[in-house]
């Protein structure tokens, strides 16, 4: 990765699956450091009473600390997470989606997504290098185009390593340069949005073709007014349906747990932010309590913060009316 020339993706992502492959034996959990501690403080009294502790040192030398498997595993995981960093925040380097999901990937195997939100920021911004007249240029980016939006497999897998390392500042970080993004919502107004848009605008043309059709079938009325009769007929009946079944559909919430929309959030709304309000949820539902008895009585700066970011994107955490037993 030199600075004559822009690397190419295969070079980048050759780097990245490299660093991948370097052994990094997991940590020990809280508990067992815990149980490792306690251990040798119950060791060194019986030690300094028989006279074994400090019997290797000579005079005037002092005990060095051990550098423990624990210690020299976690400097290991931390410089293959800054060495990723440092390939994919280079200037030269175009971030594309495939360099990004292996990024992410080696990120969540190492427990270390405190970068994931800037880099996934840096997807939608970073600017385009160029090479011309053999210098490189960089051509600037607007982070708020459709094909800016991070894909949402590499949206949920970095959200997950988030929650599985237990950062909630950057499981918020990642939620807000993804599903809150506006290149995300544009995103989606053009791929889930276009093709029922076309279709509800051509909706009263195909009426009014059927409608021109069955008034030649009949005899009793002059064939244009009972055209405008069935058409009318027809585009209320349709109308009327597919409102009942758009407002049902949006206002559903069998599949939102924790966290719910607030009393009089738009339907535009609501659809268009639905993955961060499931995001948002999952969040919820992996910083607090497990047990759905005992929801709402978390406790703590970090978890009241969560509850009031939340309340301020239109949506409530543990709505009354909604739990159990209550509506």
């Amino acid at each position: 990765m030199g600075p004559s020339g822009i690397p190419s993706e295969e070079t980048t992502l050759m780097a990245l699956r490299s660093l991948a492959q370097i052994d990094v034996r997991p940590l020990p959990d809280a508990g067992e450091r815990r149980s490792e501690e306690a251990a040798a403080e119950t060791r060194r009294p019986a030690s300094q009473l028989l006279g074994l502790e400090g019997m290797n040192l000579k005079s005037g030398e002092t005990a060095r600390p051990q550098n423990t498997p624990s210690q020299r595993a976690q400097d290991v995981i931390d410089k293959v997470s800054e060495a990723a960093y440092t390939i994919v925040t280079q200037p030269a380097v175009v971030l594309t989606g495939k360099i990004l999901e292996e990024y992410v990937r080696l990120q969540a195997r190492l427990g270390r997504p405190e970068s994931l939100p800037q880099v996934l920021d840096l997807y939608a911004s970073k600017p385009t290098p160029k090479l011309v007249s053999g210098t490189i240029k960089y051509v600037e980016r607007n982070p708020n185009k459709a094909d800016s939006a991070v894909d949402p497999a590499i949206a949920e897998a970095a959200l997950d390593a988030a929650i599985e390392a237990k950062d909630l500042p950057a499981a918020i970080g990642i939620l807000e340069n993804t599903y809150s993004a506006r290149a995300f919502l544009r995103s989606k107004l053009i791929k889930k949005a276009l093709l029922p848009g076309f279709a509800v605008a051509g909706t009263p043309v195909a009426i009014y073709y059927i409608a021109t059709e069955l008034a030649q079938l009949q005899h009793a009325l002059q064939p244009h007014i009972a055209t405008g009769f069935a058409f009318a007929g027809a585009l209320c009946y349709v109308g009327f349906t597919a409102t009942i079944g758009m407002v049902a559909h949006f206002t559903a919430n069998d599949q939102m747990k924790r966290v719910t929309w607030a009393s009089g959030t738009p339907l535009r709304h609501r659809w268009l932010y639905e993955e961060e309000r499931a995001a948002l949820d999952k969040i919820a539902c992996s910083f607090g309590f497990s047990e759905e008895h005992r929801y709402g009585e978390e406790e703590g700066e970090e978890f009241l913060w969560l509850r009031e970011y939340i309340l301020s994107r239109s949506m409530i955490l543990d709505a009354v009316d909604l739990m159990p037993g209550m509506n």
